[in-house]
């Protein structure tokens, strides 16, 4: 609760004084994200853990507190989340990915979640997010999972249908950047929305038109190829183009979680 010159938050107090500097630190980095500025206020001030990684997390709270009590302003929110529950922004996500995606759109079936991505009051990407194919034996090798233990948890599984950075946008890095971002924030988000977290992540690409680049730079390993017979095959023959599998474990124990009957 707030006394009438501090602020107290996680058993630090924060005066007059400190809240001016955030103003002007604020001020001075006006081209920052919220995540970016948290970490450069932690850079300047020397907020670090133990371990030595920066004390973001703790100062975005922070960061929010204050501006909800009307103290500072902080950068407008450049992630949307357009997901199961309707916004907005969701006709604009659509009408994105069908005029710009090579695939165009696809209305997800299940959980899934759409991201659409903000810069300077104007989108800059799109994402999309579902429910992870049910078998698909490179990724069922890595996992080393059972059948049983596939089925009940395939759930903590996320699939990246949809990546689209919009033509017209040229920054270096975008790309490796934003998934590296939807990374740490998607397990959250699934959770508040489904009720249950993500521990996998997974997505397919095309090698006749794509290197997978972006997911290679964001720490994304390759499982393997698909075997281009798709789900409902009879013949046992390839009857569609040929995916590489990647794949990002967000959680160092993914293996004995997805094992876990």
């Amino acid at each position: 609760m707030p006394e009438a010159e501090t602020w107290r938050y996680r058993g630090q107090t924060i005066d007059r004084e400190q809240i001016a500097f955030l103003r002007e630190f604020i001020r001075e980095h006006p081209l920052s994200s919220r995540w970016k500025l948290s970490r450069q206020l932690c850079e300047a001030l020397g907020w670090k853990q133990d371990n030595g990684a920066l004390r973001d997390v703790v100062c975005r709270g922070l960061l929010l507190m204050l501006e909800r009590a009307g103290e500072i302003e902080l950068p407008t929110v450049r992630w949307r989340i357009v997901g199961q529950r309707r916004t907005a922004d969701e006709p604009l996500f659509h009408s994105l990915m069908e005029q710009f995606h090579y695939l165009r759109y696809e209305q997800p079936v299940g959980e899934h979640l759409k991201y659409l991505v903000w810069a300077q009051g104007r989108p800059v990407a799109c994402l999309a997010w579902s429910s992870a194919p049910r078998h698909l034996a490179s990724r069922d090798r890595f996992i080393g999972w059972s059948g049983e233990a596939r089925r009940r948890n395939i759930r903590f599984l996320a699939y990246n249908t949809r990546f689209l950075i919009l033509p017209w946008i040229n920054v270096p890095h975008l790309a490796s950047h934003t998934l590296g971002r939807i990374a740490r924030r998607i397990s959250q988000d699934w959770e508040r929305i489904y009720g249950h977290p993500i521990y996998f992540l997974e997505t397919f690409i095309d090698p006749e038109r794509f290197r997978g680049t972006c997911y290679r730079a964001a720490n994304w390993v390759v499982l393997g190829r698909t075997t281009g017979r798709g789900k409902d095959d009879r013949t046992h023959r390839p009857n569609r183009s040929i995916k590489e599998v990647l794949a990002l474990p967000l959680h160092r124990r993914f293996r004995e979680l997805l094992q876990t009957i």
